[in-house]
């Protein structure tokens, strides 16, 4: 695995934002600046972060006691075209998608959904002597580490057991991870009631009681509505009745209101593989990036696909939004082929009045001179609606059902040895498997009302001797559910003393059998939406069987999550999860619907700042979206 040269580095981010800069203390020390700051900042202790998207891979760090401090930048080997080879419109997703995936990693690319939280208490106890409590509430995040961090506060309600608070509380909502909340209600002491309700130190104030929950709880309720019974602090349960929190979520209009644009460029100057990039502005003066189109090949007319935007994406229709034209290059050497600065309101006006806006081009490298060039983009099509979003449907009954899957494969090694993928440690540490079934499962079940899994194994020698392509876990001959998380984690330890390790590693019986379930809910219920959890160590042996089952229930609410663990070479992976852009082709012609699939390495961002399961889980949600839309079915009770 070779250094990649340091030109690399600055050419991969050439459409970064302007308040990401990167600059060298030396020939080959790469350092990431971001708003001002060194976001790797260096320490005494040695330090790697890494970010995985496709085939690259970009390591950040130091070595310890070093004079030099080493920040570098690596190339994984990958599939042809890849990198440095790759060409067309192949090779422009697989350039762009380091770079996109790094600001996803730094926070720049919108992975939330914007909730309000709206709160009312029942029964609150009276701590005062010759009036009632005058309530005020606090809500807070509670982190991995156990800590709290405060998301807001009410204001106080003076005199009053049954209060119903005005004001809201934000919150940003990630489905790709597990979001604890700690609620707190406390009664404001009178000599305070006229200081501000951020500066009210909490400690002088009397605790009524908190509730607990996770998000999703909150979400998943019709209305998006949950009582909770407020306890003594930590959660010990009190002698006393102290009372109920409710909590609802809203999103906010700006979650659901989406323009849809058809952006088209003419007379484009000199270069042949142009894309565009789309940013929005922010007060400190930079830009953020919020879309990228496909890069459209050989062509200086090019009209690429409908944009879609949320108003969350590009905030209000008077932002000013920055449009930059790029010529899509191999080595990552993008260049500028001109620029022009319009708000989601002259847009409009370019689509109304059919007229085109010129682009331009600085007059030199370090000039801020504009020359105007004949070049022009064009607004085709304008539609600005409100979309049913994911939680909407979530919210008026719509269930994520999760299936998960295990190789049993011999490459995994000999369950006995420690070496094993599959050993169970006594200490009771968790091998990859155990965390991918638990990291995930803790994730969906909060979606799945029933919480009854289907289990499945593949490539493993049954108790008949016969190696068998997807069985039971739980070793019944006809019934594949488990109960619970917990209930896959024990079936999974019981099949491994019960079953052998065999081969081959073959997908597409799993894949059928999930299929099979998804179809049959098609025609009885259209609220379930089936998640498939398959986790392998290594390369699979029907990739056009696979690649065949995959295509067939591209039809069906269905999406299929791939953890890869230990070293084996998954690059037949990547061609399942089809994030160049290219659906899948079956081997009867046939191509697939949708993009179902999604594929993650376990070890290449274990220690990263974003897990396992939001690489995995991120995309989930438009998945859904997409099914859903496409068939035209609506959430129910919906305002």
């Amino acid at each position: 695995m070779s250094l990649l040269n340091s030109n690399y580095c600055v050419n991969a981010l050439v459409a970064a934002p302007s308040h990401i800069k990167v600059f060298s203390a030396s020939s080959d020390c790469q350092v990431v600046v971001y708003e001002g700051k060194i976001r790797e900042k260096p320490s005494s202790k040695e330090e790697a972060r890494q970010f995985i998207k496709g085939s690259w891979l970009v390591v950040v760090g130091r070595t310890r006691g070093a004079e030099e401090r080493r920040w570098e930048r690596r190339r994984l080997p990958s599939h042809p075209g890849a990198g440095g080879g790759g060409g067309g419109a192949e090779g422009a997703t697989e350039a762009s998608e380091a770079v996109e995936f790094f600001y996803k990693s730094r926070g720049l690319y919108s992975l939330s959904t914007q909730l309000e939280f709206s709160l009312s208490a029942s029964k609150l106890r009276d701590m005062d002597v010759l009036s009632k409590s005058d309530p005020m509430a606090v809500v807070y995040s509670k982190k991995g580490d156990g800590t709290l961090e405060e998301l807001g506060r009410t204001e106080v309600v003076l005199n009053q057991l049954d209060p119903v608070w005005v004001g809201k509380i934000p919150v940003n909502y990630h489905f790709e991870i597990v979001q604890p909340l700690v609620f707190r209600v406390y009664d404001v002491d009178t000599k305070f009631h006229n200081v501000p309700v951020k500066a009210l130190k909490l400690g002088e104030q009397d605790f009524l009681g908190e509730a607990t929950c996770v998000l999703s709880e909150i979400i998943t309720k019709q209305n998006k509505s949950l009582t909770l019974k407020l306890e003594a602090a930590g959660g010990q349960r009190s002698m006393q009745n102290r009372g109920s929190l409710t909590i609802r979520a809203e999103e906010t209009v700006a979650s659901k209101r989406v323009i849809e644009m058809g952006l088209r460029a003419s007379h484009l100057e000199n270069k042949d593989d142009p894309f565009l990039r789309i940013s929005k502005t922010v007060e400190s003066g930079g830009t953020i990036p919020v879309y990228k189109t496909e890069v459209a090949v050989n062509n200086l007319n090019p009209t690429w696909k409908p944009v879609r935007l949320t108003m969350q994406q590009f905030g209000s229709r008077e932002t000013p939004l920055v449009l930059e034209c790029f010529d899509f290059n191999s080595n990552g050497k993008h260049e500028i082929m001109g620029v022009l600065q319009k708000s989601v309101a002259e847009l409009e006006m370019l689509q109304k009045g059919r007229t085109g806006a010129n682009f331009q081009i600085p007059t030199s490298v370090r000039s801020s001179q504009m020359k105007t060039l004949k070049s022009q983009l064009f607004v085709d099509g304008f539609l600005e609606t409100t979309q049913y979003t994911f939680l909407d449907y979530i919210s008026s009954g719509f269930e994520l059902n999760f299936m998960v899957a295990v190789d049993f494969t011999g490459s995994n090694g000999d369950p006995r040895s420690p070496m094993s993928l599959h050993y169970l440690d006594p200490s009771g540490h968790l091998n990859s498997y155990q965390k991918a079934i638990l990291e995930v499962g803790e994730i969906i079940q909060f979606y799945d009302t029933d919480k009854h899994f289907p289990a499945w194994g593949f490539g493993g020698r049954l108790m008949n001797r016969e190696v068998s392509h997807c069985f039971n876990l739980n070793g019944h001959p006809s019934d594949s559910e488990v109960e619970g998380v917990n209930g896959i984690m024990a079936a999974y330890s019981s099949a491994l003393v019960n079953v052998a390790l065999a081969g081959p590693t073959l997908f597409g019986q799993i894949i059928d059998r999930a299929a099979q379930i998804a179809s049959q809910s098609v025609s009885n219920n259209q609220t379930k939406y089936f998640i498939l959890l398959i986790i392998t160590d290594g390369v699979i042996t029907d990739l056009q069987e696979t690649i065949n089952a995959i295509v067939k229930a591209s039809d069906l609410p269905l999406s299929i999550l791939i953890i890869g663990v230990g070293n084996a070479d998954f690059q037949q992976m990547e061609i399942l999860d089809a994030d160049n852009g290219k659906r899948l082709e079956s081997s009867t012609g046939r191509v697939a619907t949708r993009d179902i699939v999604q594929f993650v390495p376990m070890r290449e961002v274990h220690s990263g700042q974003i897990s396992v399961v939001q690489s995995l889980l991120e995309e989930l949600p438009s998945q859904f979206l997409a099914y859903m839309r496409c068939r035209d079915i609506k959430p129910h009770f919906v305002n």
